[in-house]
Order: C-alpha cells, then structure tokens, then sequence
C-alpha cells in the first residue's frame, strides 16, 4: 500500500544533483508564493490574506495526512507546545507579510535569513546547548549586516527592516520549539495545527478589515496555496536524497529568485547598502551551517570511534549543538518520517 520509502538507503544519500535540484525549485516555489503575497498586500488586509491563504491550504493537508498514512497522523500529543508554536507562526507570518507591504520583495527575504542566526542565539538559553566563540562572532556579524539594512546615520533610515527581522526572530523562536516538541509530534499535525491557528487569527481581524475579494485574484490565493504543497515535498525530497551540510545552503539562492522576480514584477531592485548587508547576513548564515557540519561530523566521529583514554589536561570531545535540519523543523520532521 505504501510506495513511499521507509528507509534512508544508501543510493538516496549520494544523489546529490537530484537534491539541488529540488532544493533549488523549492525555494523559488516558496518565493513565487512570497511575490503572490506582496502583489495581493496591495489590495487587501493582512489577515484577510492569511485567513483565505490558509483555507486554501487545507485540502493540501489532508492529501498529505492521507499520503503519509492516514488522518491518524493529525493527532495532537503535546498541546502546550503546539499552542506556543502556534503563536510564533501567527506572529512571524503578520509581521513577515507588513514587511512585504513596505519593503521591495529581495529586502525582505534578506532580513529573513537572520532566522538561522536567531535559533544560534536562543539555544544556549532555550535549549542548554554550547555554541562556540566562532558561531557567536557569526551572529554578531551578521546582525552587523541586518543593521546596515537598516542604514542608521542616513536621510533614508530603514525602520521597516524591523518588521522582516522581528518575523524572523518569531521563525527562529518557533524553530527552536519545534525542536522541541518533534519527537513527539507528526509533521502533517504540526503543519495542520499552524494552519488552523493561522486560519483563526486572520478570522479575528475580519470584522475589523475585511475588502471584498475581486474574483480576478482568485486564482492568485489558489495559487498560493498550490505552490506551498510541491514548494514542502521537493524540500522533503533534497533532505531526503542528499546530505543536509550539502543543500541546506543552496535554500539561500530564494534571494536571487527575489531579486529576479522583485525587479519582474515590482519593478524594484535593492541599493547598495541592502545588498551590503545581504551579503554578510548570508556569509554569516553560511559559516553557521559550516560550523555546524563541523561539529556534526566530529560527533558522529566519536560515536564511531572507542572512547579515548583521557587524561586531566585533554578537552573533552564537542558534542553538536544545534542540527543542521533545525533550521528547517518541519522538512526535518517529514524527512524523519522517510528515514
């Protein structure tokens, strides 16, 4: 009955190209539907928007209950921890789309990769884990880069950057929770939780903002909805096929599909001192993920190893602290399902 694969053979590690290459339409479905975003803020509420984006999601999420092995997969185990997830996805959505509103489309999804340096900021104090001088001199950096985003000192300060990055701190909270509560619940219940939450804030605000839908935007909340479902599977599929130090870093090239598709359809393209900073939010990004290998690696070294004869002035061994696939808690979940 089940085609899928249960296992992580060996032929699945090592297609690499195949991985990009998903990993790579992934990340252009995920900003195709961040430019659908932007082009409907224009014209309606942000609630309104979430509302109707996450009622077009839902048949999406029972062919994915249905796909990964039946509705039995939508039960809820731990509640405390999805109610607090589910806050941080309400929050992080709201002020990523009033990003949207404001700021050109490649802007936005350049403060958004501060998500990563976030989640390396909170574990110490969310999770109890080390994270060496290297990965904090990373995040210093790169919050150095998401300041000149902001360009502090000049006629034309950005303050609307805030709004990108403070979704970005949401996501790196809700990433940290998910870790949290991952082993306990099912992907499609976390995804089907967040969506219903999403559904319920975005109903609040109706009374308050609400502008009648104009049927030629239709197909644009249909679409949303339709590039979100292939944009999570191919992201399944690259963590599944190729190793996570090797595609995670290619889900930055969604700022080179902003930046097409901003000038496209927008008509905008970022200054200088926005792809200043972009670069170094994304140089710093990129040594966290590398550091991260790093670490992974040495980890799965020592448990493969015997344990070594130490003596009072030896280090211990370090341990990894924070996954790779954290990063990504929801594709880590579903790519766990196929393991």
């Amino acid at each position: 009955m089940n085609s899928r694969p249960s296992t992580l053979d060996s032929t699945s590690i090592v297609q690499t190209g195949p991985a990009i290459l998903c990993m790579l339409c992934s990340v252009g479905l995920l900003t195709c539907n961040d430019t659908i975003v932007k082009s409907l803020s224009a014209h309606y509420p942000t609630g309104q928007l979430l509302f109707i984006r996450g009622i077009f999601i839902w048949p999406w999420i029972f062919g994915l209950a249905l796909w990964y092995g039946g509705l039995h997969t939508l039960k809820i185990k731990s509640f405390d921890g999805q109610i607090l997830r589910s806050l941080c996805v309400i929050a992080s959505a709201f002020l990523f789309v009033a990003g949207l509103r404001v700021l050109p489309l490649a802007e936005t999804v350049a403060a958004a990769f501060t998500g990563p340096l976030f989640i390396t900021a909170l574990a110490p104090f969310m999770l109890g884990e080390r994270v060496g001088w290297r990965r904090w001199l990373a995040v210093c950096v790169g919050f150095g880069g998401a300041l000149l985003m902001i360009k502090p000192g000049t006629d034309t300060l950005q303050l609307a950057v805030l709004f990108p990055l403070a979704a970005a701190f949401c996501a790196g909270l809700k990433d940290v929770i998910t870790r949290r509560i991952a082993q306990t619940e099912s992907p499609v219940a976390v995804l089907a939780v967040a969506t219903a939450a999403m559904v319920i804030a975005g109903a609040a605000t109706l009374p308050f903002a609400w502008v009648d839908i104009r049927t030629d935007h239709l197909w644009r909340f249909a679409l949303m909805a339709a590039v979100i479902a292939p944009a999570q599977l191919l992201m399944i599929e690259a963590f599944r096929r190729g190793e996570a130090a090797v595609v995670a870093p290619f889900k930055y090239t969604s700022l080179i599909w902003a930046l097409i598709l901003g000038f496209l359809v927008f008509g905008d393209f970022p200054d200088s001192w926005t792809l200043g900073g972009a670069a170094i939010i994304m140089s710093a990004g990129l040594y966290v993920l590398h550091r991260e290998a790093i670490v992974r690696r040495s980890q799965r070294h020592a448990e493969n190893s015997p344990p070594p004869q130490r003596t009072k002035h030896q280090l211990r061994v370090p341990i990894v602290q924070i996954h790779l696939l954290d990063r990504f808690p929801v594709e880590r979940a579903l790519s766990d399902k196929t393991q």
